[in-house]
């Protein structure tokens, strides 16, 4: 069964034609191939693949097509800016803390822990808050030859446990799989035992104890992999990450592309992940209630005042990676702008 989108084809159309992108004859058709921190069987994945791949090459006029692949699919998960700056690859599609190694500052933009409320907030962020010059900026001091499409937020991790974490305190001596940098960071204050692995490896650790939890993704995406069948403990609404993806593209492959298909591009992008964001928002809902309803599940919710220390901890977490680098300075301060700038935090922050 197709995955059903909530936008009609029709809006395209429309978007299209308001940037002024031809829908007439095609030139001879270009992919681009695009890796992303997916595995093959997320549910955001196969949402892309099937209902907004094709879309692009409508808003072209068939001259530019994407290929999205799954991580790893053909250089490591941490090496894709450099495939990308090389040609390589065109472009990715991908968590940005995988380069948290580099700079601090591509930790705190990857996800600033337990700081925004909810993935339509950071897509704010992204597209009209600063994020994504933001983004750019890093890239153009470490990683020259990528050009930044955009970046955003689709959801906000549920968390996944074989053991019940109901508060603060019960995080002490799990093991929890998280990415490098500043989440495993919040984690280590937590009192848990960050464990560095890629998403792609997270059910097996789960199933042979190597890990008792997992910053993973959403709970769709956490269902579609089976990961609730093994670890039955997981918390929604989420309590932690609401990761920040980049789609970037290399410089060459952008100067290569026509005024109307880079326009298309990022049209393409925003409408895209708008999109998946409000369908992963359902489709979680959806698979909560059930999960509830059947009984083997226990789906936990931690009370506000739970929330409130984490994030207290998060908080300090911030301050500490923002000293760490002139440009994680420069990072930490347009996220707290922005923040404060939608109520987030207020002016004494």
């Amino acid at each position: 069964m197709k995955i059903k989108s909530l936008n009609k084809a029709s809006t395209i159309v429309a978007l299209a034609a308001a940037f002024g992108i031809g829908l007439g004859t095609a030139a001879e058709a270009r992919t681009l191939k695009v890796q992303t921190s997916a595995t093959a069987s997320h549910f955001t994945l196969a949402f892309l693949n099937e209902t907004w791949v094709p879309r692009l090459k409508d808003m072209t006029g068939g001259s530019l097509e994407i290929e999205l692949l799954p991580i790893k699919a053909v250089v490591p998960h941490r090496e894709t800016p450099e495939a990308v700056a090389m040609g390589i690859l065109d472009g990715d599609l991908t968590s940005i803390n995988y380069f948290a190694g580099r700079d601090p500052s591509f930790a705190l933009m990857g996800d600033l822990i337990a700081g925004y409320d909810s993935a339509d907030q950071i897509q704010a962020y992204c597209a009209i808050g600063g994020g994504k010059e933001m983004l750019q900026k890093l890239y153009d001091q470490y990683q020259p030859g990528v050009k930044v499409i955009g970046c955003g937020a689709y959801a906000r991790e549920a968390f996944v446990s074989s053991v019940p974490v109901r508060g603060v305190a019960d995080f002490k001596g799990v093991k929890v799989r998280s990415p490098e940098g500043l989440a495993s960071e919040v984690f280590k204050r937590a009192g848990a035992s960050p464990v560095s692995l890629p998403g792609s490896e997270v059910y097996t650790a789960l199933e042979k104890g190597v890990i008792d939890a997992a910053d993973n993704s959403a709970y769709a995406n956490n269902d579609a992999n089976g990961l609730n069948k093994i670890a039955k403990f997981p918390i929604f609404p989420g309590i932690h990450s609401t990761p920040i993806l980049q789609f970037t593209v290399s410089q060459t492959a952008w100067d290569q592309m026509t005024a109307a298909e880079q326009a298309a591009l990022e049209v393409w992008y925003l409408a895209a992940y708008n999109d998946m964001r409000r369908i992963v928002d359902m489709k979680d809902r959806e698979l909560v209630a059930r999960d509830k309803a059947a009984g083997d599940i226990e789906v936990i919710d931690w009370p506000q005042s739970e929330r409130d220390a984490f994030r207290e901890i998060a908080v300090g977490a911030w301050k500490d990676y923002a000293a760490s680098s002139e440009m994680a300075q420069e990072v930490y301060a347009s996220h707290i702008a922005f923040m404060k700038k939608i109520g987030l935090l207020n002016a004494d922050f």
